[in-house]
């Protein structure tokens, strides 16, 4: 009996298919379908790769620069005049400072400043620039032996400014000292006064911090005079001299005042009224017939003559 089933025995052989028999051939390899290269695209076209779905992230607002604060006071009745600031600070005269805003010359907390009247906090910082620091080194200082018959500061009638003593032929010239130029008349003005009719030692400055030093408010800057009197001195007038007047109805700090001799006072003040020497000295008794001042600070009217003057050293200072 054979193990083959024929169609007899096995109904459903019509509809079945044979299985397919694959032959090997020994001496020819097997053929392998060649694998298919990605095809580039075409010039001209999109290819747009496919990516997953995700959720777009959240919109951050960007976060702002953190803000400066404006150095120049931004209410009017808030914070202190610029200029009065640089005064202050012995940088410059309030006059020169408002020169030097106008340049835009001067900085506050590295912000330029130009606009006049400015008002800033107390403790900003405030710097000038280059051109504020030479126009400041041309500014001369002069030291002026006045004579009789010049006022110090705005002329009398009659009566010459000293200012107009000032002239190449009557300088007292010094080793390292700059070459006299009519532009350094520009701006000269005396640091004090000295009455019409006394002698000595008067300073003319185009410098605001000079100034500031010897008549500023609170400059307490020495001041030394000769002073030839006549008249009888009241009992106790020596010490009244030295403390304990006073003129224009408020009291005068204390000096220091000596006798040389019968007609002769030495004075050391550290303010600068009006006359205030010829007016003391009429409180107890004395008229003052001569006057002469030979000493500011540390410097010396020296060998000067009358109507000579020199330049402010640079070793030299108040």
């Amino acid at each position: 009996m054979s193990d083959t089933p024929n169609n007899q025995d096995d109904p459903w052989a019509k509809w079945r298919k044979p299985e397919a028999s694959v032959t090997v051939d020994a001496e020819k390899p097997a053929k392998i379908a060649p694998v298919k290269k990605p095809v580039a695209p075409v010039a001209g076209t999109l290819s747009v790769a496919k990516k997953p779905f995700s959720a777009p992230a959240p919109r951050v607002a960007p976060k702002k620069p953190a803000e400066r604060k404006a150095p120049v006071a931004t209410n009017p009745q808030e914070g202190i005049r610029l200029s009065k600031v640089m005064s202050e600070r012995g940088l410059c005269s309030r006059r020169e400072a408002d020169l030097w805003i106008e340049r835009g010359w001067v900085f506050v907390d590295g912000e330029q400043i130009s606009e006049l009247g400015s008002r800033i906090k107390p403790e900003a910082e405030i710097t000038i620039s280059k051109q504020a620091e030479r126009d400041q080194a041309k500014q001369v200082t002069v030291l002026l032996n006045k004579p009789v018959g010049y006022v110090s500061s705005q002329p009398e009638p009659g009566c010459k400014p000293a200012v107009t003593l000032i002239l190449a032929e009557s300088q007292v010239k010094q080793s390292g000292d700059p070459e006299f130029k009519p532009w350094m008349l520009r701006g000269l003005a005396p640091a004090g006064r000295l009455d019409i009719d006394s002698t000595g030692l008067l300073v003319l400055t185009q410098d605001g911090r000079v100034a500031k030093k010897l008549i500023g408010e609170d400059s307490g800057v020495e001041k030394e005079y000769l002073v030839r009197v006549s008249g009888e001195m009241i009992p106790n007038g020596l010490q009244l001299l030295k403390h304990g007047l006073e003129l224009d109805g408020k009291p005068l700090k204390q000096a220091w005042v000596k006798q040389l001799n019968e007609d002769q006072l030495h004075f050391i003040l550290r303010e600068g009224k009006k006359r205030q020497i010829r007016r003391m000295c009429e409180l107890v008794g004395l008229n003052v017939i001569g006057l002469k001042r030979v000493r500011i600070g540390r410097v010396m009217l020296g060998d000067l003559q009358q109507g000579q003057w020199r330049f402010l050293r640079a070793n030299e200072s108040f």
